[in-house]
């Protein structure tokens, strides 16, 4: 069974350029099942039953477990057994009709637009670090990228005058617009704000902290921290909320889910679908207060 696994995960990463993120938590999640299903008598891929994997999902949830998990394990079950139906490593597949349990939707967290706008007029511009923060928190608003992918875009990964952002992950990549008060943050970082973090060596990363080197995650988040106090904003932020934050004012605004899926570089509309529950309540104040620029 552990061949097998090691097939799929390599598909994921390889064929599919899954992110390394997504392919560890299907090892993880498959090699557990595996161990389950050799705890019952199956000794080989072939031998895993849908009644093994029946009992294994009835398990986790006697065990507590919650159900977004079960789900998640579920999914990667299927997946894994349709591929080996696909690569004919086995003739049925067990996981046909396995079932998840319910999950109740949530609407992630996300700032108001008033909270967002508070905290996107804290740095100050006249020095290379406000004008570095400024930058980086009005992109990260307009584009809703990932904080990972913000701290490794390149200077070269910058469109200033046609307003777009090219990030690349995993040899796949998007263009993303950003507006104006992003791109006016941009160009006085880039030619103002810039140049006084370099050292001695130069470097293609966009974002440098005071040492001259990429900015790093803890990094930001520790910068977006000091901004939320200064802003009074109580909610524990997090960059992953400005990424939700820019998905649901779009959404509340009148964007097209599948507008909002090819900027956030969801693999899945389903993944996207849960910022439909803000549409379209928040529009018209959206309209008033939104886009920036």
């Amino acid at each position: 069974m552990d061949y097998e696994i090691q097939c799929f995960v390599s598909y994921l990463g390889e064929v599919r350029k899954a992110s390394h993120n997504t392919v560890l938590s299907y090892h993880s999640d498959l090699t557990k099942m595996a161990a389950y299903a050799k705890e019952k008598g199956a000794e080989s891929i072939d031998e895993i039953t849908a009644t093994i994997l029946n009992s294994y999902v009835l398990d986790l949830e006697r065990c507590g477990m919650a159900s977004s998990t079960i789900s998640r394990y579920v999914a990667s079950m299927k997946a894994f057994f349709e591929y080996l139906v696909r690569e004919h490593r086995i003739q049925e597949d067990p996981a046909l009709q396995l079932k998840a349990p319910r999950v109740e939707r949530q609407l992630p967290d996300i700032l108001t637009v008033q909270e967002m706008e508070r905290l996107l007029d804290q740095p100050v511009t006249d020095g290379p670090k406000g004008s570095r923060d400024k930058a980086m928190l009005e992109l990260l608003y307009a584009t809703g990228l990932r904080v990972s992918e913000l701290v490794h875009l390149k200077t070269g990964d910058v469109n200033l005058n046609f307003g777009w952002v090219i990030c690349r992950e995993n040899d796949r990549e998007r263009m993303i617009p950003f507006g104006k008060k992003a791109g006016q943050a941009l160009r006085q970082y880039m030619e103002k704000g810039r140049d006084a973090f370099l050292k001695k060596e130069d470097s293609d990363f966009l974002f440098l902290n005071c040492s001259g080197m990429p900015m790093s995650r803890q990094g930001f988040w520790k910068v977006l921290k000091s901004y939320a106090a200064k802003a009074g904003i109580e909610k524990d932020i997090t960059p992953r909320m400005f990424r939700h934050s820019c998905a649901a004012h779009m959404a509340a605004g009148g964007a097209q889910l599948q507008t909002i899926r090819e900027m956030l570089g969801h693999s899945d509309l389903a993944a996207t679908q849960i910022y439909a529950g803000f549409q379209p309540g928040m529009r018209k104040e959206y309209s008033k207060a939104h886009p920036r620029g």
